[in-house]
């Protein structure tokens, strides 16, 4: 079996932003993590401290002069064969997100166990916390997931993917269900509810909003086992200690068979 292990996190647009970032790489540096896939990254400056911080991560993909696209960020020990980032419709209510261009970054990563497709993404926040059909912002997710559909199956069919980031969504949510379904996407975390966002005063009981999901190549068979991490508060360079992020990470470590009647097998 070979293995490839990958991070996902959002790692917060504001408060303390460099001080953070100084923190987080460190830790990547120290994790044996293969991929990491950032959201909330949306500063060229934010992309050039953590240049700095991680240089055990030689590969590194994000699309903008000034402001990184979507925010996103894709950090690889291993060769990214190519990458693009595909924007979400713009649609109403008005709102600041709108600056972001929030969408999805699209990779191929050629790993020991042969090339992955890695999909980044981040989807609109639904600032009602509802997630009932009718509500205005289901309806905006519902076209963002529509359109990750089929960038998704734009990827040829004997290319495995993982995608992942914050889509704003419950987990077990219908809207979130049916996408993964239509997108022939396995849930590596389907059944478990608890929180990838750190619980405050005001959402003391926020749902599992960040994602992982696998599609696997026919002839190239994968298990995939995820959990969430980088939950403790870590300490900075002045000494503080401070929360990586508002959210959690999650870890998925793919773990890839041979293929069919490969000598690997006997």
């Amino acid at each position: 079996m070979t293995e490839v292990r990958l991070l996902t996190l959002n790692a917060l647009i504001r408060d303390d932003v460099p001080a953070r970032l100084r923190a987080l790489g460190p830790v990547l540096e120290r994790s044996g993590y293969d991929i990491v896939c950032l959201q909330e990254v949306l500063h060229r400056g934010s992309a050039r401290l953590l240049r700095q911080v991680t240089p055990g991560y030689a590969h590194r993909a994000a699309t903008g002069v000034t402001v990184l696209a979507g925010g996103l960020m894709l950090l690889s020990r291993w060769p990214i064969r190519r990458h693009r980032f595909a924007r979400y419709p713009m649609t109403r209510p008005l709102r600041t997100e709108l600056l972001m261009r929030k969408g999805a970054q699209l990779a191929v990563v050629e790993t020991p166990a042969g090339p992955l497709a890695v999909v980044n993404t981040h989807l609109s926040a639904n600032r009602d916390d509802d997630w009932s059909e009718g509500n205005r912002y289901t309806g905006i997710i519902r076209g963002e997931l529509d359109r990750l559909a089929r960038l998704v199956a734009g990827f040829e069919p004997a290319l495995p993917a993982v995608v992942v980031g914050d889509f704003n969504v419950p987990r077990d949510s219908p809207v979130f269900t049916r996408f993964a379904a239509a997108a022939g996407l396995r849930d590596v975390l389907a059944g478990d509810t608890s929180t990838t966002f750190r619980p405050t005063p005001r959402w003391p009981a926020p749902p599992a909003l960040d994602q992982v999901l696998i599609r696997a190549a026919a002839d190239r068979p994968v298990t995939v086992r995820a959990r969430t991490v980088l939950q403790d508060a870590v300490r900075v360079a002045d000494g503080r200690e401070l929360f990586l992020s508002d959210h959690y990470g999650i870890e998925a470590n793919l773990s890839f068979g041979p293929p069919p009647g490969s000598a690997a097998q006997g």
